[in-house]
């Protein structure tokens, strides 16, 4: 066993060598900058417009009509965000921050400026060439705007995706989330993993049976609590460090362009480990790129394109500029960096949090506070990547109700599984599964720039006020 355990490790990471090489980051950020000139910016001329008319529209009095068998547009964006803000926000970012240095940051904040218009990009074309089935349901994500957008000549693509993204449903969406929520669990309640994966699995069919309006009638409530918990608990924390605030940021910007070269290594060594990391967990954690979220996205009632497309700008923007910065700068200011044999000194990455949270709250409050965050921010993961896996499967089966009835058994017993082994290896493997999603999703999204740009400037050109 520990002999095929070597040869997956081996070959995973001579693949995710490619997967997040310096050609896969060029397409990456390069894919974000192409967008943006081709819809003029819009995260930055129109972004007061999609606050208001995202997170700005939750505050005016809701439309409470019946969405039918589909998301109404709030709770598409709730199953999107809860696979978009999970563990990656606090155990990626500090792992990355420990391998990369406190430079990866500055690179996630590069990332994500550009994979705001990505993820818009990306939600535009679901919106617009998603199908509906004989019951009056929305079915969309990469696969559809491959075979709709680009041709049945790309449907060989749209089904290397799709086999992708069904296979990181059991990785990123399941194995990595259950064994993290494990791991918090034993330290809120002293359960073992045993308990917790047979607990978790029975939450899980509760909610992953009961369909796709059941996922986003859960994520509706679970996503806004678990964000302003996070966000109210970080900034305390962060305030109560208020004076070395500036120092971090010094940190952040020196390490993301540091050229120096460690242990007599390749000279700009320490500037390409904060860039990768940056760019991989920034990816991994707001998904920009990924195709995962735009296949909740488009499940949702809306009619227009462009405007729930806008949701992804604020998506990102909530994803990393703000929690992952909050953990960030929480690992920075908590000199955890220090801590000698580095990331290997802790049992996990989420231990690494826990570790920087509790030196700067007293006793163990910041250890409850990233248990219980873990929990929650992990769960709802799990919930909206079953439906990304179920889609894709769908897709592949041609929505073989048989495949589908599988597919779910399985992922609720991965999640036992996910909790009692190691997620460590998982994580790689989850990484590189991204990585190839994010490039097969990529090479389809650029030839269709054109119609997203064409979507923007009339969707803006219809009404003055929309500036």
């Amino acid at each position: 066993m520990e002999k095929l355990l070597d040869i997956i490790t081996k070959v995973n990471g001579a693949v995710n060598s490619f997967a997040w090489g310096p050609i896969m980051l060029l397409l990456l950020v390069g894919s974000g900058v192409y967008l943006s000139i081709r819809t003029g910016f819009i995260q930055v001329g129109k972004f007061g417009y999609i606050m208001k008319n995202t997170v700005g529209s939750l505050f005016r009095k809701g439309d409470k009509k019946d969405h039918g068998k589909n998301l109404s547009p709030f709770q598409a964006v709730t199953t999107a965000l809860a696979g978009t803000v999970g563990t990656g926000n606090i155990a990626g970012v500090t792992g990355a921050i420990f391998v990369g240095g406190p430079g990866a940051v500055f690179w996630m904040w590069v990332s994500a400026f550009f994979g705001m218009c990505t993820k818009y990009a990306e939600i535009a074309l679901a919106m617009k060439y998603r199908e509906k089935d004989a019951n009056g349901v929305y079915h969309g994500g990469p696969m559809y705007y491959i075979t709709n957008g680009l041709g049945k000549n790309f449907k060989w693509l749209a089904v290397i995706f799709a086999i992708l993204g069904g296979l990181a449903s059991f990785g990123i969406g399941n194995i990595a989330q259950s064994s993290e929520i494990a791991g918090a669990m034993n330290g809120l309640f002293k359960l073992t993993p045993l308990i917790t994966g047979i607990i978790l699995a029975v939450v899980v069919a509760i909610v992953v049976l009961g369909g796709v309006k059941r996922i986003g009638q859960v994520t509706s409530y679970i996503v806004p609590f678990m964000a302003i918990f996070y966000i109210l608990c970080g900034i305390i924390v962060i305030v109560m460090r208020i004076t070395s605030i500036p120092a971090a940021f010094v940190e952040i910007f020196k390490g993301a362009f540091s050229f120096e070269a460690v242990g007599g290594g390749i000279f700009g060594y320490v500037i390409m480990q904060a860039m990768r990391q940056g760019f991989a967990r920034g990816v991994f954690s707001n998904e920009a790129g990924l195709g995962s979220a735009p296949i909740a996205h488009a499940a949702s009632s809306t009619e227009e394109p462009v405007e729930q497309a806008m949701w992804g700008v604020f998506e990102v923007f909530i994803d990393t500029i703000i929690i992952c910065t909050i953990t960030a700068l929480t690992v920075i200011l908590s000199g955890v960096l220090g801590t000698e044999g580095g990331l290997s000194a802790f049992s996990s990455k989420g231990a690494a949090a826990v570790a920087a949270f509790n030196s700067i709250l007293p006793g163990t409050i910041g250890g409850t506070i990233i248990q219980i965050s873990l929990v929650f921010f992990a769960l709802s993961t799990i919930l909206s990547w079953s439906y990304y896996g179920e889609t894709c499967w769908a897709y592949i089966s041609k929505n073989n109700k048989v495949v589908d009835y599988i597919y779910k058994i399985i992922f609720i017993l991965v999640c036992i599984v996910g909790a009692t082994g190691s997620g460590t290896l998982m994580w790689d493997i989850s990484d590189t599964l991204n990585g190839l999603m994010a490039l097969h999703n990529l090479i389809a999204l650029l030839p269709l720039a054109g119609i997203v740009a064409k979507m923007t400037k009339d969707y803006f050109n219809k009404d003055s006020l929309r500036k």
